[in-house]
């Protein structure tokens, strides 16, 4: 036996069901986000296309490109959440084996815990998690100060980049198709006029 006690004996099975529930909500939340302006951007593209004025089209170009970062942003911490209830989980499976194992008296709890390899793999994926989600973080706030610094930051606001041209040009050939449609349609039209007349001379 260790001559002390783990934090881990202190540990119970409804503590981390709470977890992984309270990380669920978060991740169900996320989603409704994401889907909610998945539609609001299939609404703007519509719009865009149907829209004559430039100002305008831009503007939407551009509305959507802001929603379709923060969807990416909200996709990364739903990752995030995801790969924190697997670990998560897999420490509720693990509580759920040692509570299987001391009914059956197979294997003791103090047994588990002089796993010192056990122990030291389960503290370095931990340890790991925790790097990789800080660095996450240090790397954005980098990107951040990066963009916010100097000039260049006003045109990236307020010019027109390459997904906004892409966006634009998108607009502007469902505006040439629907003209096209329109014209094909009054050429229908017009046929149809003039057949109806020649019938009505016979």
């Amino acid at each position: 036996m260790w001559p002390f006690k783990s934090k881990y004996d202190k540990l119970k099975r409804e503590d981390v069901v709470d977890a992984i529930c309270s990380l669920e909500k978060q991740e169900d939340d996320l989603e409704e986000a994401i889907s909610s302006r998945a539609r609001e951007i299939e609404e703007l593209l519509a719009k865009g296309r149907k829209e004559t004025n430039r100002e305008l089209k831009l503007f939407y170009a551009k509305k959507i490109t802001s929603m379709r970062e923060e969807n990416q942003t909200d996709v990364k911490r739903a990752m995030y959440l995801m790969y924190n209830m697997k670990l998560l989980r897999k420490l509720k499976s693990t509580i759920d084996d040692n509570e299987f194992f001391i009914k059956t008296g197979k294997v003791s709890l103090g047994n588990l815990l002089a796993d010192q390899k056990g122990l030291a793999q389960f503290l370095n994926k931990a340890l790991n998690t925790k790097v990789r989600s800080e660095q996450v973080l240090t790397d954005a706030d980098d990107t951040w100060n990066e963009i916010q610094s100097g000039y260049e930051e006003n045109e990236r606001i307020y010019g027109v980049n390459e997904q906004d041209d892409e966006l634009l040009a998108m607009f502007e050939t469902g505006e040439q198709l629907d003209a096209e449609m329109g014209e094909l349609g009054s050429q229908n039209e017009e046929k149809k006029a003039e057949a109806q007349s020649d019938e009505n001379l016979q």
